[in-house]
Protein backbone atom coordinates (compact mmCIF):
# COMPACT_ATOMS: atom_id res chain seq x y z
CA UNK A 1 0.00 0.00 0.00
CA UNK A 2 1.35 3.41 -1.12
CA UNK A 3 1.51 5.51 1.87
CA UNK A 4 2.97 8.83 1.39
CA UNK A 5 4.04 10.42 -2.43
CA UNK A 6 6.47 13.49 -2.11
CA UNK A 7 6.71 15.14 -5.98
CA UNK A 8 9.12 17.83 -6.47
CA UNK A 9 9.93 20.06 -9.76
CA UNK A 10 8.08 17.67 -11.64
CA UNK A 11 6.29 19.08 -14.87
CA UNK A 12 4.31 21.94 -13.12
CA UNK A 13 4.59 20.57 -9.59
CA UNK A 14 7.27 22.67 -7.34
CA UNK A 15 6.59 20.53 -4.02
CA UNK A 16 3.63 18.29 -3.17
CA UNK A 17 3.80 16.08 -0.15
CA UNK A 18 0.62 13.87 0.19
CA UNK A 19 -0.11 11.18 2.71
CA UNK A 20 -2.64 8.25 0.96
CA UNK A 21 -4.72 5.74 3.01
CA UNK A 22 -6.81 2.24 2.79
CA UNK A 23 -9.76 2.10 0.40
CA UNK A 24 -11.21 4.60 -2.68
CA UNK A 25 -9.14 7.51 -2.87
CA UNK A 26 -9.98 9.85 -5.07
CA UNK A 27 -8.42 13.01 -6.93
CA UNK A 28 -10.70 15.21 -8.79
CA UNK A 29 -9.81 18.93 -10.08
CA UNK A 30 -10.78 21.18 -13.05
CA UNK A 31 -9.41 19.97 -16.48
CA UNK A 32 -5.67 20.62 -17.06
CA UNK A 33 -4.78 20.36 -12.85
CA UNK A 34 -2.96 17.88 -13.24
CA UNK A 35 -4.32 15.24 -11.74
CA UNK A 36 -2.87 12.67 -14.06
CA UNK A 37 0.49 14.28 -13.21
CA UNK A 38 0.03 12.72 -9.69
CA UNK A 39 -0.39 9.52 -11.45
CA UNK A 40 2.46 9.66 -13.80
CA UNK A 41 4.91 10.80 -11.19
CA UNK A 42 3.90 7.93 -9.34
CA UNK A 43 4.16 5.34 -12.06
CA UNK A 44 8.21 6.44 -12.11
CA UNK A 45 8.60 4.69 -9.01
CA UNK A 46 6.85 1.44 -10.70
CA UNK A 47 9.83 2.07 -13.54
CA UNK A 48 8.01 3.95 -16.14
CA UNK A 49 10.58 5.68 -18.70
CA UNK A 50 11.77 9.42 -17.33
CA UNK A 51 12.26 11.96 -19.86
CA UNK A 52 14.23 15.55 -19.19
CA UNK A 53 11.15 17.29 -20.69
CA UNK A 54 10.01 16.54 -17.46
CA UNK A 55 11.92 18.71 -15.00
CA UNK A 56 9.99 21.97 -13.70
CA UNK A 57 11.22 24.90 -15.81
CA UNK A 58 14.72 26.38 -13.75
CA UNK A 59 14.75 22.99 -11.71
CA UNK A 60 18.01 21.28 -12.37
CA UNK A 61 16.35 17.41 -11.22
CA UNK A 62 12.58 16.79 -10.56
CA UNK A 63 12.15 14.46 -7.55
CA UNK A 64 9.32 11.81 -6.70
CA UNK A 65 9.50 9.74 -3.35
CA UNK A 66 6.76 7.10 -2.07
CA UNK A 67 6.70 5.08 0.75
CA UNK A 68 5.35 1.66 0.87
CA UNK A 69 4.10 -1.04 2.81
CA UNK A 70 6.11 -3.66 2.43
CA UNK A 71 4.79 -6.92 0.89
CA UNK A 72 4.91 -9.77 3.27
CA UNK A 73 4.88 -12.20 0.30
CA UNK A 74 8.02 -14.70 0.24
CA UNK A 75 8.47 -14.01 -2.94
CA UNK A 76 8.91 -9.95 -2.29
CA UNK A 77 10.98 -11.01 0.54
CA UNK A 78 13.28 -13.12 -1.07
CA UNK A 79 13.60 -10.53 -3.79
CA UNK A 80 14.16 -7.87 -1.69
CA UNK A 81 16.91 -9.90 0.03
CA UNK A 82 18.42 -10.91 -2.82
CA UNK A 83 18.48 -7.13 -4.66
CA UNK A 84 20.25 -6.21 -0.94
CA UNK A 85 17.37 -3.47 -0.18
CA UNK A 86 17.05 -3.14 3.58
CA UNK A 87 13.18 -2.79 5.02
CA UNK A 88 12.62 -0.48 8.07
CA UNK A 89 9.88 -1.04 10.12
CA UNK A 90 7.88 -2.81 7.66
CA UNK A 91 8.27 0.11 5.21
CA UNK A 92 10.04 0.63 1.55
CA UNK A 93 11.01 4.19 0.71
CA UNK A 94 11.46 3.87 -3.37
CA UNK A 95 12.80 7.23 -5.13
CA UNK A 96 13.51 8.36 -8.74
CA UNK A 97 15.66 11.88 -9.75
CA UNK A 98 15.78 12.73 -13.07
CA UNK A 99 18.18 15.07 -14.23
CA UNK A 100 17.87 18.09 -16.84
CA UNK A 101 20.50 16.57 -18.81
CA UNK A 102 17.95 13.79 -19.05
CA UNK A 103 19.82 11.30 -17.13
CA UNK A 104 17.68 9.27 -14.30
CA UNK A 105 18.32 7.25 -11.12
CA UNK A 106 16.10 5.02 -8.90
CA UNK A 107 16.92 4.31 -5.17
CA UNK A 108 15.25 1.71 -3.55
CA UNK A 109 16.08 1.72 0.57
CA UNK A 110 18.39 4.63 0.29
CA UNK A 111 19.74 2.28 -2.01
CA UNK A 112 20.80 3.26 -5.56
CA UNK A 113 19.38 -0.02 -7.84
CA UNK A 114 18.19 0.24 -11.77
CA UNK A 115 15.04 1.19 -13.27
CA UNK A 116 14.67 -2.65 -14.07
CA UNK A 117 14.17 -3.56 -10.57
CA UNK A 118 11.86 -0.82 -10.09
CA UNK A 119 9.80 -2.44 -12.25
CA UNK A 120 10.30 -6.20 -11.09
CA UNK A 121 9.49 -4.74 -7.95
CA UNK A 122 6.45 -2.98 -8.50
CA UNK A 123 3.98 -5.92 -9.48
CA UNK A 124 4.25 -7.02 -6.23
CA UNK A 125 3.14 -3.82 -4.48
CA UNK A 126 0.35 -2.41 -6.93
CA UNK A 127 -0.31 -1.43 -10.93
CA UNK A 128 -1.39 1.53 -12.63
CA UNK A 129 -3.95 1.46 -15.11
CA UNK A 130 -4.82 4.40 -17.53
CA UNK A 131 -5.96 4.92 -20.81
CA UNK A 132 -2.52 3.57 -22.15
CA UNK A 133 -3.12 0.52 -20.10
CA UNK A 134 -6.35 0.09 -21.57
CA UNK A 135 -4.86 -0.42 -25.37
CA UNK A 136 -2.14 -3.50 -23.60
CA UNK A 137 -5.88 -5.22 -23.72
CA UNK A 138 -5.39 -5.61 -27.33
CA UNK A 139 -2.48 -7.47 -26.86
CA UNK A 140 -2.79 -11.19 -26.89
CA UNK A 141 -0.08 -11.83 -24.57
CA UNK A 142 -1.25 -9.24 -21.97
CA UNK A 143 -4.59 -11.09 -21.91
CA UNK A 144 -3.45 -14.04 -21.31
CA UNK A 145 -1.52 -12.85 -18.74
CA UNK A 146 -4.86 -11.59 -17.39
CA UNK A 147 -6.52 -14.71 -17.97
CA UNK A 148 -3.48 -16.72 -15.97
CA UNK A 149 -4.06 -14.44 -13.26
CA UNK A 150 -7.67 -14.67 -12.88
CA UNK A 151 -7.28 -18.71 -12.72
CA UNK A 152 -4.35 -18.99 -10.65
CA UNK A 153 -2.13 -20.50 -13.34
CA UNK A 154 1.79 -20.48 -12.68
CA UNK A 155 3.69 -20.86 -15.86
CA UNK A 156 7.26 -21.00 -14.31
CA UNK A 157 7.59 -24.88 -14.27
CA UNK A 158 6.56 -24.80 -17.99
CA UNK A 159 9.02 -22.08 -18.54
CA UNK A 160 11.91 -24.43 -17.00
CA UNK A 161 10.64 -27.36 -19.25
CA UNK A 162 10.13 -25.11 -22.32
CA UNK A 163 14.25 -23.83 -21.75
CA UNK A 164 15.31 -27.40 -21.77
CA UNK A 165 13.74 -28.45 -24.48
CA UNK A 166 15.08 -25.57 -26.52
CA UNK A 167 18.55 -25.91 -24.48
CA UNK A 168 18.50 -30.12 -26.22
CA UNK A 169 17.09 -28.78 -29.72
CA UNK A 170 20.13 -26.00 -29.50
CA UNK A 171 22.41 -28.65 -29.16
CA UNK A 172 21.16 -30.99 -31.73
CA UNK A 173 21.61 -28.38 -34.14
CA UNK A 174 25.17 -27.52 -32.72
CA UNK A 175 26.13 -31.06 -33.59
CA UNK A 176 24.62 -31.78 -36.77
CA UNK A 177 26.41 -28.24 -37.93
CA UNK A 178 29.65 -29.52 -36.11
CA UNK A 179 29.38 -33.01 -37.66
CA UNK A 180 29.27 -31.90 -41.01
CA UNK A 181 32.40 -29.81 -40.93
CA UNK A 182 33.74 -33.35 -38.70
CA UNK A 183 33.16 -35.18 -41.71
CA UNK A 184 34.56 -33.11 -44.00
CA UNK A 185 37.87 -33.65 -41.81
CA UNK A 186 37.76 -36.39 -41.20
CA UNK A 187 39.70 -38.12 -44.01
CA UNK A 188 42.74 -35.32 -43.41
CA UNK A 189 42.83 -36.11 -39.66
CA UNK A 190 42.82 -40.23 -40.72
CA UNK A 191 45.55 -39.24 -42.85
CA UNK A 192 47.21 -37.47 -40.20
CA UNK A 193 46.86 -40.63 -37.60
CA UNK A 194 48.28 -43.20 -39.95
CA UNK A 195 51.09 -40.68 -40.81
CA UNK A 196 51.97 -40.48 -37.04
CA UNK A 197 50.82 -44.15 -35.90
CA UNK A 198 53.08 -45.53 -39.08
CA UNK A 199 56.38 -43.84 -37.52
CA UNK A 200 55.93 -45.41 -34.13
CA UNK A 201 56.88 -42.68 -32.49
CA UNK A 202 58.56 -43.14 -28.73
CA UNK A 203 58.86 -40.16 -26.05
CA UNK A 204 62.21 -38.98 -26.12
CA UNK A 205 63.49 -40.43 -28.79
CA UNK A 206 64.44 -38.00 -30.99
CA UNK A 207 67.01 -36.71 -28.20
CA UNK A 208 68.03 -40.20 -27.89
CA UNK A 209 68.80 -40.41 -31.64
CA UNK A 210 70.95 -36.76 -31.81
CA UNK A 211 73.23 -38.54 -28.68
CA UNK A 212 73.97 -41.60 -30.76
CA UNK A 213 74.46 -39.55 -33.92
CA UNK A 214 77.22 -37.41 -32.27
CA UNK A 215 78.88 -40.59 -30.66
CA UNK A 216 78.86 -42.49 -34.19
CA UNK A 217 80.19 -39.36 -35.83
CA UNK A 218 83.05 -38.92 -33.67
CA UNK A 219 84.52 -42.22 -32.36
CA UNK A 220 88.27 -41.22 -33.53
CA UNK A 221 87.94 -38.62 -30.86
CA UNK A 222 86.01 -40.56 -28.33
CA UNK A 223 88.89 -43.12 -28.76
CA UNK A 224 91.28 -41.24 -28.13
CA UNK A 225 90.18 -39.50 -25.18
CA UNK A 226 89.18 -42.98 -23.41
CA UNK A 227 92.58 -44.20 -24.37
CA UNK A 228 94.54 -41.09 -22.71
CA UNK A 229 92.36 -41.01 -19.64
CA UNK A 230 92.72 -45.11 -19.08
CA UNK A 231 96.88 -44.66 -19.61
CA UNK A 232 96.78 -41.83 -16.75
CA UNK A 233 94.61 -43.69 -14.61
CA UNK A 234 95.65 -47.16 -14.87
CA UNK A 235 98.12 -48.21 -17.97
CA UNK A 236 101.11 -45.89 -18.33
CA UNK A 237 103.81 -45.91 -15.95
CA UNK A 238 103.41 -43.56 -13.23
CA UNK A 239 99.36 -44.51 -13.57
CA UNK A 240 97.15 -42.69 -10.80
CA UNK A 241 96.12 -46.07 -9.22
CA UNK A 242 99.91 -47.59 -9.04
CA UNK A 243 101.27 -44.25 -7.36
CA UNK A 244 98.34 -44.05 -4.94
CA UNK A 245 99.18 -48.13 -4.33
CA UNK A 246 102.62 -46.99 -3.66
CA UNK A 247 101.36 -44.15 -1.42
CA UNK A 248 99.10 -46.77 0.36
CA UNK A 249 101.75 -48.68 1.35
CA UNK A 250 104.59 -46.17 2.80
CA UNK A 251 101.60 -44.92 5.16
CA UNK A 252 100.97 -49.05 5.80
CA UNK A 253 104.82 -48.61 6.98
CA UNK A 254 104.46 -45.58 9.01
CA UNK A 255 101.41 -46.39 10.93
CA UNK A 256 103.61 -49.29 12.32
CA UNK A 257 105.55 -47.14 13.98
CA UNK A 258 103.27 -44.59 14.53
CA UNK A 259 99.71 -44.99 14.42
CA UNK A 260 99.10 -41.02 14.26
CA UNK A 261 98.02 -41.13 10.70
CA UNK A 262 95.84 -44.30 10.39
CA UNK A 263 92.98 -42.46 9.18
CA UNK A 264 95.02 -40.68 6.43
CA UNK A 265 95.88 -44.23 5.41
CA UNK A 266 92.06 -44.86 5.54
CA UNK A 267 91.09 -41.81 3.59
CA UNK A 268 93.17 -43.43 0.53
CA UNK A 269 91.27 -46.43 0.41
CA UNK A 270 88.03 -44.92 -1.00
CA UNK A 271 90.27 -42.95 -3.60
CA UNK A 272 91.78 -46.34 -4.89
CA UNK A 273 88.57 -47.99 -5.25
CA UNK A 274 87.60 -45.29 -6.78
CA UNK A 275 90.26 -44.72 -9.62
CA UNK A 276 89.97 -48.76 -9.75
CA UNK A 277 86.74 -48.74 -10.95
CA UNK A 278 86.75 -45.37 -13.06
CA UNK A 279 89.84 -47.18 -14.89
CA UNK A 280 87.23 -50.36 -15.62
CA UNK A 281 84.30 -48.62 -16.41
CA UNK A 282 86.77 -46.92 -19.19
CA UNK A 283 88.20 -50.34 -20.54
CA UNK A 284 84.39 -51.65 -21.40
CA UNK A 285 83.67 -48.23 -22.73
CA UNK A 286 86.86 -48.49 -25.19
CA UNK A 287 85.56 -52.41 -25.83
CA UNK A 288 82.36 -51.64 -27.15
CA UNK A 289 83.76 -47.96 -28.75
CA UNK A 290 83.71 -49.10 -32.92
CA UNK A 291 82.45 -47.19 -36.02
CA UNK A 292 79.35 -48.46 -37.51
CA UNK A 293 78.51 -46.79 -40.93
CA UNK A 294 75.30 -48.77 -41.05
CA UNK A 295 73.93 -47.64 -38.14
CA UNK A 296 75.14 -44.37 -38.42
CA UNK A 297 72.89 -44.24 -42.04
CA UNK A 298 69.99 -45.37 -39.86
CA UNK A 299 69.86 -42.94 -37.34
CA UNK A 300 70.13 -40.07 -39.84
CA UNK A 301 67.32 -41.99 -41.88
CA UNK A 302 65.27 -42.07 -39.00
CA UNK A 303 66.15 -38.33 -37.57
CA UNK A 304 65.16 -36.92 -40.81
CA UNK A 305 61.44 -38.63 -41.04
CA UNK A 306 61.38 -37.19 -37.46
CA UNK A 307 62.05 -33.64 -38.83
CA UNK A 308 59.44 -34.22 -41.36
CA UNK A 309 56.70 -34.99 -39.07
CA UNK A 310 57.92 -32.09 -37.04
CA UNK A 311 57.65 -29.64 -39.88
CA UNK A 312 53.77 -30.61 -40.16
CA UNK A 313 52.73 -31.33 -36.31
CA UNK A 314 55.08 -30.31 -34.03
CA UNK A 315 58.64 -28.59 -32.84
CA UNK A 316 59.15 -31.92 -30.79
CA UNK A 317 58.24 -35.44 -30.54
CA UNK A 318 56.03 -34.57 -27.61
CA UNK A 319 54.15 -31.87 -29.81
CA UNK A 320 53.72 -34.52 -32.40
CA UNK A 321 52.15 -36.89 -30.11
CA UNK A 322 49.74 -34.48 -28.78
CA UNK A 323 48.98 -33.81 -32.22
CA UNK A 324 48.31 -37.29 -32.66
CA UNK A 325 46.11 -37.47 -29.49
CA UNK A 326 43.67 -34.59 -30.28
CA UNK A 327 43.60 -35.85 -33.80
CA UNK A 328 42.51 -39.31 -32.24
CA UNK A 329 39.89 -37.71 -30.05
CA UNK A 330 38.26 -36.01 -32.54
CA UNK A 331 37.98 -39.12 -35.14
CA UNK A 332 36.51 -41.02 -31.81
CA UNK A 333 33.66 -37.73 -31.60
CA UNK A 334 33.35 -38.47 -35.57
CA UNK A 335 32.93 -42.03 -34.69
CA UNK A 336 30.93 -41.22 -31.62
CA UNK A 337 28.33 -38.70 -32.99
CA UNK A 338 25.29 -40.95 -34.10
CA UNK A 339 25.41 -42.30 -30.81
CA UNK A 340 25.66 -39.02 -29.07
CA UNK A 341 22.77 -37.67 -31.24
CA UNK A 342 20.68 -40.82 -30.58
CA UNK A 343 21.06 -39.60 -26.99
CA UNK A 344 20.30 -36.07 -27.31
CA UNK A 345 17.57 -37.06 -29.28
CA UNK A 346 16.03 -39.50 -26.59
CA UNK A 347 16.81 -36.29 -24.32
CA UNK A 348 14.80 -34.49 -26.24
CA UNK A 349 11.51 -36.74 -26.20
CA UNK A 350 11.61 -36.91 -22.25
CA UNK A 351 11.38 -33.22 -22.37
CA UNK A 352 8.97 -32.68 -24.67
CA UNK A 353 7.01 -35.53 -23.31
CA UNK A 354 7.50 -33.58 -20.28
CA UNK A 355 6.84 -29.96 -21.26
CA UNK A 356 3.68 -31.59 -23.18
CA UNK A 357 2.09 -32.88 -19.86
CA UNK A 358 2.75 -29.29 -18.08
CA UNK A 359 1.45 -27.34 -20.77
CA UNK A 360 -1.57 -29.47 -21.64
CA UNK A 361 -2.26 -29.22 -17.43
CA UNK A 362 -2.03 -25.40 -17.96
CA UNK A 363 -4.21 -25.65 -20.81
CA UNK A 364 -6.74 -27.21 -19.05
CA UNK A 365 -6.96 -24.99 -16.20
CA UNK A 366 -6.99 -22.14 -18.58
CA UNK A 367 -10.52 -23.71 -20.29
CA UNK A 368 -11.67 -23.72 -16.76
CA UNK A 369 -10.84 -20.50 -15.92
CA UNK A 370 -11.96 -18.82 -19.61
CA UNK A 371 -15.37 -20.10 -18.44
CA UNK A 372 -15.25 -18.73 -15.28
CA UNK A 373 -14.11 -15.21 -16.24
CA UNK A 374 -16.54 -15.23 -18.89
CA UNK A 375 -19.45 -15.43 -16.52
CA UNK A 376 -17.14 -13.11 -13.99
CA UNK A 377 -17.02 -10.61 -16.54
CA UNK A 378 -20.50 -10.87 -18.01
CA UNK A 379 -22.01 -10.03 -13.96
CA UNK A 380 -19.44 -7.25 -13.60
CA UNK A 381 -20.84 -5.78 -17.17
CA UNK A 382 -24.33 -5.83 -15.96
CA UNK A 383 -23.56 -4.02 -13.31
CA UNK A 384 -21.79 -1.40 -15.39
CA UNK A 385 -24.59 -1.06 -18.40
CA UNK A 386 -23.53 -3.08 -20.57
CA UNK A 387 -26.16 -6.26 -19.81
CA UNK A 388 -26.51 -6.96 -23.43
CA UNK A 389 -22.90 -7.14 -24.07
CA UNK A 390 -20.66 -10.76 -24.65
CA UNK A 391 -17.27 -10.77 -23.71
CA UNK A 392 -15.51 -14.01 -24.91
CA UNK A 393 -12.18 -15.84 -24.58
CA UNK A 394 -11.54 -17.78 -27.36
CA UNK A 395 -8.31 -19.68 -26.40
CA UNK A 396 -6.47 -21.39 -29.57
CA UNK A 397 -2.90 -23.71 -29.82
CA UNK A 398 0.00 -22.02 -31.56
CA UNK A 399 3.53 -22.67 -30.95
CA UNK A 400 5.23 -23.96 -27.36
CA UNK A 401 6.44 -21.46 -25.90
CA UNK A 402 7.37 -20.62 -22.25
CA UNK A 403 3.79 -19.89 -21.37
CA UNK A 404 2.39 -22.98 -22.65
CA UNK A 405 1.07 -23.32 -26.02
CA UNK A 406 -2.09 -21.63 -25.84
CA UNK A 407 -2.53 -18.11 -27.32
CA UNK A 408 -5.46 -16.03 -25.49
CA UNK A 409 -8.11 -13.87 -27.59
CA UNK A 410 -10.93 -11.29 -25.82
CA UNK A 411 -13.39 -11.37 -28.23
CA UNK A 412 -16.79 -8.78 -27.60
CA UNK A 413 -20.45 -8.63 -28.87
CA UNK A 414 -21.54 -4.57 -27.53
CA UNK A 415 -24.99 -5.39 -29.25
CA UNK A 416 -27.36 -8.33 -29.21
CA UNK A 417 -27.34 -10.71 -32.03
CA UNK A 418 -23.90 -9.42 -33.01
CA UNK A 419 -20.95 -12.44 -32.83
CA UNK A 420 -18.29 -11.19 -30.56
CA UNK A 421 -14.81 -9.95 -32.36
CA UNK A 422 -11.51 -8.93 -31.29
CA UNK A 423 -11.77 -5.47 -28.70
CA UNK A 424 -9.64 -3.51 -31.12
CA UNK A 425 -12.41 -4.12 -33.98
CA UNK A 426 -15.25 -3.28 -31.93
CA UNK A 427 -14.67 -1.75 -28.11
CA UNK A 428 -15.50 1.93 -27.74
CA UNK A 429 -13.63 4.20 -25.11
CA UNK A 430 -15.68 3.93 -22.04
CA UNK A 431 -16.73 0.35 -23.44
CA UNK A 432 -13.18 -0.14 -22.90
CA UNK A 433 -12.70 1.22 -19.68
CA UNK A 434 -15.75 0.00 -17.89
CA UNK A 435 -14.13 -3.47 -19.67
CA UNK A 436 -11.16 -2.58 -17.96
CA UNK A 437 -12.79 -2.11 -14.71
CA UNK A 438 -14.36 -5.20 -15.22
CA UNK A 439 -11.52 -7.46 -15.36
CA UNK A 440 -9.60 -6.20 -12.88
CA UNK A 441 -12.25 -6.32 -10.39
CA UNK A 442 -12.61 -10.20 -11.64
CA UNK A 443 -8.83 -10.65 -10.75
CA UNK A 444 -9.18 -8.97 -7.50
CA UNK A 445 -11.92 -11.22 -6.56
CA UNK A 446 -10.66 -14.32 -7.60
CA UNK A 447 -6.59 -14.63 -8.68
CA UNK A 448 -5.51 -11.65 -6.81
CA UNK A 449 -7.86 -12.15 -4.04
CA UNK A 450 -5.78 -15.59 -3.44
CA UNK A 451 -2.91 -14.28 -2.15
CA UNK A 452 -4.56 -12.34 0.56
CA UNK A 453 -1.90 -9.09 -0.25
CA UNK A 454 -3.60 -5.96 -0.44
CA UNK A 455 -2.17 -3.89 -3.56
CA UNK A 456 -2.17 -0.66 -4.58
CA UNK A 457 -4.35 -0.80 -7.86
CA UNK A 458 -4.05 2.96 -9.68
CA UNK A 459 -6.60 3.99 -12.42
CA UNK A 460 -6.65 7.16 -14.17
CA UNK A 461 -9.63 8.28 -15.57
CA UNK A 462 -11.23 4.98 -16.03
CA UNK A 463 -14.52 6.90 -15.94
CA UNK A 464 -13.73 8.17 -19.98
CA UNK A 465 -17.06 8.00 -21.78
CA UNK A 466 -19.24 6.81 -19.16
CA UNK A 467 -21.57 8.82 -16.82
CA UNK A 468 -24.91 8.98 -15.18
CA UNK A 469 -25.90 5.65 -13.82
CA UNK A 470 -23.23 3.97 -15.61
CA UNK A 471 -20.79 6.30 -13.96
CA UNK A 472 -22.65 5.35 -10.28
CA UNK A 473 -22.04 1.65 -11.61
CA UNK A 474 -18.35 2.58 -11.96
CA UNK A 475 -18.22 3.93 -8.55
CA UNK A 476 -19.47 0.96 -6.64
CA UNK A 477 -16.87 -2.09 -8.73
CA UNK A 478 -14.03 0.56 -7.71
CA UNK A 479 -15.52 0.94 -3.44
CA UNK A 480 -16.06 -3.00 -4.13
CA UNK A 481 -12.69 -3.29 -5.60
CA UNK A 482 -11.43 -0.53 -2.71
CA UNK A 483 -12.42 -3.26 -0.05
CA UNK A 484 -9.55 -5.50 -0.61
CA UNK A 485 -7.24 -3.43 -1.59
CA UNK A 486 -5.63 0.32 -1.44
CA UNK A 487 -7.87 1.89 -4.80
CA UNK A 488 -6.42 5.44 -6.37
CA UNK A 489 -8.22 6.83 -8.81
CA UNK A 490 -8.57 10.07 -10.88
CA UNK A 491 -11.88 10.96 -12.04
CA UNK A 492 -14.47 13.94 -13.25
CA UNK A 493 -17.78 11.74 -12.59
CA UNK A 494 -19.19 13.79 -9.23
CA UNK A 495 -20.82 9.81 -9.16
CA UNK A 496 -17.69 8.39 -8.80
CA UNK A 497 -16.38 10.98 -6.40
CA UNK A 498 -19.36 10.33 -3.69
CA UNK A 499 -18.03 6.83 -2.83
CA UNK A 500 -14.34 8.06 -1.90
CA UNK A 501 -13.60 7.13 1.42
CA UNK A 502 -10.84 9.72 0.87
CA UNK A 503 -11.30 12.56 -0.92
CA UNK A 504 -7.99 15.23 -2.95
CA UNK A 505 -8.44 17.58 -4.82
CA UNK A 506 -5.78 18.93 -7.79
CA UNK A 507 -5.31 22.17 -8.22
CA UNK A 508 -3.30 25.12 -10.34
CA UNK A 509 -2.71 28.19 -9.28
CA UNK A 510 0.31 30.91 -9.29
CA UNK A 511 3.02 31.66 -7.38
CA UNK A 512 6.04 34.05 -7.99
CA UNK A 513 4.08 34.47 -11.76
CA UNK A 514 4.60 30.99 -12.19
CA UNK A 515 1.50 27.88 -12.42
CA UNK A 516 2.05 25.70 -9.42
CA UNK A 517 -0.31 22.73 -8.75
CA UNK A 518 -1.40 21.39 -5.50
CA UNK A 519 -3.49 18.66 -3.82
CA UNK A 520 -5.14 18.47 -0.79
CA UNK A 521 -7.08 16.24 1.00
CA UNK A 522 -10.67 17.21 1.86
CA UNK A 523 -11.04 17.04 5.57
CA UNK A 524 -14.32 17.44 6.32
CA UNK A 525 -18.12 16.04 4.40
CA UNK A 526 -18.94 19.59 3.63
CA UNK A 527 -15.76 19.98 1.93
CA UNK A 528 -16.67 17.16 0.09
CA UNK A 529 -19.95 18.16 -1.01
CA UNK A 530 -18.23 21.80 -2.15
CA UNK A 531 -16.61 20.07 -4.53
CA UNK A 532 -18.49 16.94 -5.90
CA UNK A 533 -20.82 20.00 -6.00
CA UNK A 534 -18.77 22.12 -8.42
CA UNK A 535 -18.48 18.54 -10.79
CA UNK A 536 -21.93 18.73 -10.59
CA UNK A 537 -22.72 22.74 -11.56
CA UNK A 538 -19.65 23.80 -13.31
CA UNK A 539 -17.91 27.18 -12.04
CA UNK A 540 -21.21 28.55 -10.81
CA UNK A 541 -22.30 27.01 -7.51
CA UNK A 542 -26.14 26.12 -6.69
CA UNK A 543 -27.88 24.82 -3.51
CA UNK A 544 -29.17 22.50 -5.64
CA UNK A 545 -26.30 20.93 -6.23
CA UNK A 546 -24.72 20.75 -2.95
CA UNK A 547 -27.62 18.92 -1.75
CA UNK A 548 -27.08 16.77 -5.13
CA UNK A 549 -23.70 15.81 -3.88
CA UNK A 550 -24.75 15.47 -0.56
CA UNK A 551 -27.00 12.54 -1.46
CA UNK A 552 -23.96 11.52 -3.71
CA UNK A 553 -21.71 11.15 -0.88
CA UNK A 554 -24.77 9.51 1.69
CA UNK A 555 -25.06 6.90 -1.28
CA UNK A 556 -21.68 6.59 -1.42
CA UNK A 557 -21.23 5.94 2.00
CA UNK A 558 -24.34 3.11 2.07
Amino acid sequence: MLVELVVENYAVVEHVRVRFHAGLNLLTGETGSGKSIIVDALGLLYGGRASADLVRTGADRARIAGIFEAPSTPAFQALASESGIEIEDGELLIEREILSSGKSRAFAGSRPVTVALLRELAPHWGDIHGQHDQQELFDAARQLDMLDAFGGIDTAAIALLHERWQTIRRDIEALDRSEQEKLRLADLWSFQKREIDDARLQPGEDDALEADRRVLMNVAKLDEYARSAYDLLYDAEGAALAAVRQARKRLEDLCRIDPALAETLEMLKPAEIAIDEASRSLQHYLAGLEGDPARLDAIETRLAAIDKLKRKYGTTVAEILAFLADVSEKLQAVASAGEHRAKLSGELEEAAAAYEKAARKASLARGKAARQLEAAAHDELASLAMGGTRFQVELTEGEWSPHGWDRARFLLSANKGEEPRPLEKVASGGELSRLALALKTCAAGNGEARSGVPRTLVFDEVDTGVGGRTAESVGRRLKRLAAGHQVLCVTHAPQIAGFADHHYVVAKGEAAGRTVASIEELPTQTARAREIGRMLSGEKMTEEAIRQAEQLIKAGAR
